[in-house]
C-alpha cells in the first residue's frame, strides 16, 4: 500500500506543475466533446462548475481591496513628480482607448450573437435592471465603505481602496517617525494580505480545468456545436483590436514624438516575443528594460520608474480583452449592453487597472469585476456563468496577445515620456 503513495503523489504533483492555461484549454476541449456526446443529461455535473464559480466569487472582494490599496500606496508622492505624472496619465489614457477599441471591435464583430444561453439555469440575467449612468457615477463614492465591502459593491470598493492607498502613501513619507512607522506597518499588512490572496488565487485556479470542463460540458450538451464559431469570432476580434491598437495608438504616440514605429518594433521585439510566450509582464521586465536602454537609448531616470509602474498598472491588452469579452457575455445571455453600461466598462476597467495587473489570473478576475459593475454578476446557475466559462476556456490563446501588447505599451509610453524629458539618445533612432 505504501508503495502506491509516491505514485499518487507524483501524479498529483505532475498535475500541479504542468502549464495551467494548457490544462484549462484541455478542459475546454474535453468538456465540449463530452457535452456533445452525452447531450442534456450532462447537466448532472453542473455542481462541479458551480463550485468553481463560488470560489471565484469568494476571492473577488479581497483581491480588489488588498491589491488596489498596495498599488495606490506604492506610487510614492515623492517620486510622482513630472515624470511620474506624465507616465500615469499616458498609461491610464491608453488603457481607456484600448477598452473603447475592444468595445468597438466587439460591436463590429457582434461577438456572442450566435450563442443563446438565456434559458440556462435561473436566467437571472434577464431580470437585471441597470441604473442610469449618472446614478452609477454617484454610487462610485461609498457612504459606508464597510457595507460596500460586505455587499461586494465593486466600484465603491475600488474607489475607497484607491483613496485609502493614496492616503497611506502620503503617511509613508511623513517626517513624524511615529506616523511613518505606523504607515509602514499598515502597508506591510496590506502587502502581506495581497500576497496571501495571490496564493489563494493560484490555488483556486488549480481547480479551474475541472470547473471549466463541467461548465463547458453543460453548455455544449444543451446548445450543441454551434457555440464553437462564436468563440473563434471572439479570438479574431481581440487580435484585430490588438493590432489596431499597436498601429494607431502606439504608432501615433511615437509619431508625435518623432520616433519610428518600425524601428521601435524591431528594437523591442525581444521583449514583445518574450511577453507573448511567457504571458508575464513582470517576468519580462528585465528584457524590457534592456531593450529600451540598449536598443532605444532611454535613460535610466525614466525607464527605472515607468517600466516597473507599467508592469503594474498598464493593461492595454487586457483592456481590449475586457471590452470584447464583456460584450460577448452580455450578447450570449440575451442582454446587450447599452451605451451607458459600455461607458461603465471603460470606467471600471481603468480604475481597476491601478492594482490588479500583477495578480495571477488578472484577466479573469478583472472580467468578474467589470461584469459586477454593469449589473451582470457571475453567479452559480446563471447564463453569465456559462458564458464566462467559455471565455476562460480560450484564455490561454487570448492571454498571449494581450500580454504582448501590455509590454509593448510599457515601452511606447516610456519612449514618449523620455522624449519629453530629453532623456533619450536620438542617435539610436537614426538608423
Amino acid at each position: 500500500m505504501s508503495s502506491q503513495s509516491p505514485e499518487k503523489g507524483g501524479i498529483f504533483r505532475s498535475y500541479l506543475e504542468s502549464n495551467l492555461l494548457i490544462r484549462i484549454l484541455i478542459g475546454l476541449i474535453a468538456g465540449a466533446v463530452v457535452g456533445l456526446i452525452v447531450g442534456p443529461p450532462i447537466e448532472v455535473i453542473e455542481p462541479l462548475g458551480s463550485l468553481f464559480v463560488r470560489l471565484l466569487q469568494m476571492i473577488v472582494v479581497p483581491v480588489i481591496f488588498f491589491t488596489l490599496v498596495v498599488g495606490a500606496a506604492s506610487v510614492s508622492p515623492a517620486r510622482l513628480g513630472r515624470i511620474g505624472l506624465k507616465t500615469v496619465l499616458f498609461y491610464l489614457g491608453t488603457s481607456a482607448v484600448a477598452i473603447a477599441l475592444g468595445l468597438i471591435m466587439g460591436n463590429v464583430f457582434r461577438v456572442g450573437s450566435g450563442v443563446d444561453l438565456g434559458d440556462i439555469g435561473e436566467g437571472a440575467a434577464r431580470d437585471v435592471d441597470a441604473p442610469s449612468l449618472v446614478e452609477t457615477l454617484l454610487e462610485i463614492v461609498p457612504t459606508n465603505p464597510i457595507a460596500a465591502l460586505a455587499e461586494g459593491s465593486v466600484l465603491q470598493i475600488i474607489f475607497f481602496a484607491i483613496v485609502f492607498g493614496i492616503g497611506l502613501s502620503y503617511l509613508q513619507i511623513s517626517n513624524d517617525d511615529r506616523i511613518k512607522s505606523g504607515a509602514d506597518m499598515l502597508f506591510r499588512f496590506f502587502d502581506g494580505g495581497a500576497e496571501v490572496m495571490f496564493k489563494v488565487v493560484r490555488g483556486v485556479l488549480q481547480y479551474a480545468p475541472i470547473g471549466v470542463f463541467a461548465l463547458i460540458a453543460v453548455v455544449f450538451g444543451t446548445q450543441g456545436a454551434e457555440v464553437a464559431g462564436p468563440l473563434a469570432i471572439v479570438t479574431v476580434a481581440v487580435y484585430v483590436a490588438l493590432v489596431l491598437h499597436l498601429l494607431i495608438v502606439y504608432g501615433g504616440i511615437l509619431k508625435i514624438f518623432g520616433l519610428s514605429l518600425p524601428k521601435f518594433v524591431r528594437r523591442g521585439r525581444e521583449a514583445m516575443v518574450t511577453a507573448f510566450v511567457s504571458r508575464s509582464s513582470g517576468g519580462t521586465l528585465p528584457v524590457t528594460m534592456r531593450n529600451v536602454s540598449e536598443g532605444m537609448g532611454v535613460g535610466r531616470p525614466t525607464y527605472s520608474f515607468s517600466l516597473p509602474l507599467g508592469a503594474t498598472i498598464n493593461m492595454d491588452g487586457t483592456a481590449i480583452y475586457m471590452g470584447v469579452c464583456v460584450l460577448f457575455i452580455a450578447n450570449a445571455i440575451g442582454l446587450p449592453l447599452d451605451a451607458g453600461q459600455q461607458i461603465m466598462v471603460v470606467i471600471t476597467a481603468v480604475l481597476a487597472s491601478i492594482g490588479t495587473a500583477g495578480v495571477p489570473g488578472a484577466g479573469a478576475i478583472m472580467l468578474l469585476m467589470v461584469l459586477n459593475a454593469v449589473g451582470l454578476p457571475v453567479a452559480e446557475g446563471t447564463p453569465q456563468a456559462m458564458a464566462y466559462a467559455m471565455i476562460l476556456g480560450i484564455d490561454a490563446i487570448l492571454d498571449m496577445g494581450r500580454t504582448g501588447l501590455n509590454v509593448t505599451g510599457d515601452m511606447a509610453v516610456t519612449c514618449g515620456v523620455a522624449k519629453t524629458e530629453k532623456d533619450i539618445d536620438m542617435s539610436y533612432w537614426k538608423d
